[in-house]
């Protein structure tokens, strides 16, 4: 498939995190970007256009009715009516249409080796809030799956779906994986899950040239957005190899017992799963990767991670991890 040498792209978003990725990265390689944002959540990068507009608002995107972009990019997080309203102004004149889903679309969270074509959750055609989704976890995958079928439907031959798993890098606000080398730069006796378990992660900047290299050759079908599968000690262990740090390995048993649980959330410590998600985040990503998908060395992944950590500040109250009072008193009770 042949590259353009410069495209007229939409990125909805382009203020924070992935959708600003993908539009600095079109805009390094001399792409005309328009972000299409509130601009409440930050600025769009240097060189993009903002475009003002609200989809929560009626007629939101009447101003981009008769528009024609080589390529669009929807991050939609739980809303299938912005998906439709978007394709239904743009569809038909894109000329490529990436929609960034979900590893939670899938059915199974349990069975590692999944990929595309493995069975998924009963769409579900809503709009929904960050509260909803904590009142029904199940929600997101539903309407990503749903919102994927719509685009589907659309624009057959012109559609790029992408499924990622965990995010990292500049822009997480997440702490899962940002948490560890955080933690690590204190040094000293640092708790960590003691478990049999794989993990993979996407660097944004990988998962945002992928993007824009998808729309470059007009890439088509669906794909697992994920880097390769490591054990979790390992992984750990490679973090933690540039810090000067004593890991602790804790099972997980005894994490329990001290009231410290997986993933995210207050007390908890993250990339660790819980024994019925373990599936989500053993994706097999030999598809991506012979469709482009490349993942940087982990010390890279590392740098960005914690350069962005910094940026935060390292002692913020944060969304997942151990406090040092609460990583004192496991390792009070492991010694």
């Amino acid at each position: 498939m042949g590259r353009l040498s410069a495209m007229r792209m939409l990125v909805f978003g382009g203020t924070i995190f992935v959708s600003k990725a993908v539009a600095a990265e079109a805009v390094r390689r001399g792409h005309d970007v328009v972000c299409a944002a509130r601009g409440t959540s930050g600025e769009v990068p240097d060189g993009a256009t903002w475009l003002r507009i609200d989809r929560e608002e009626p007629d939101a995107l009447a101003g981009l009715a008769g528009e024609r972009f080589d390529a669009v990019v929807d991050t939609s997080i739980m809303s299938h009516a912005w998906v439709a309203d978007a394709l239904a102004v743009l569809g038909a004149t894109a000329g490529h249409w990436t929609f960034v889903s979900s590893i939670s679309v899938y059915a199974d969270e349990v069975t590692p080796g999944q990929r595309p074509g493995a069975p998924v959750v009963e769409p579900r055609a809503a709009h929904a809030t960050l509260a909803d989704r904590d009142a029904d976890p199940g929600l997101y995958g539903a309407i990503k799956v749903a919102s994927e079928n719509a685009v589907r439907d659309a624009l057959e031959g012109r559609a790029f779906i992408v499924r990622p798993g965990l995010i990292t890098g500049p822009g997480d606000r997440s702490d899962r994986f940002g948490y560890w080398p955080a933690r690590f730069t204190r040094g000293g006796r640092v708790v960590v899950p003691d478990v049999e378990q794989e993990i993979q992660y996407v660097d944004v900047r990988d998962l945002a040239e992928w993007i824009v290299t998808g729309a470059e050759q007009r890439l088509v079908g669906t794909f697992d957005a994920i880097g390769p599968r490591c054990g979790l000690r390992d992984l750990l262990a490679g973090i933690a190899s540039g810090f000067d740090a004593e890991l602790v390995p804790v099972l997980a048993g005894q994490l329990a017992d001290a009231g410290v649980g997986p993933w995210m959330g207050p007390r908890t410590l993250p990339l660790w799963l819980p024994p019925e998600s373990v599936g989500i985040a053993a994706h097999d990503p030999a598809h991506a990767r012979e469709a482009g998908l490349r993942a940087r060395p982990l010390d890279d992944a590392v740098a960005g991670a914690l350069a962005h950590e910094r940026a935060l500040g390292l002692d913020r109250p944060r969304k997942a991890g151990l406090t040092p009072a609460e990583e004192a008193e496991v390792l009070g009770g492991v010694s």
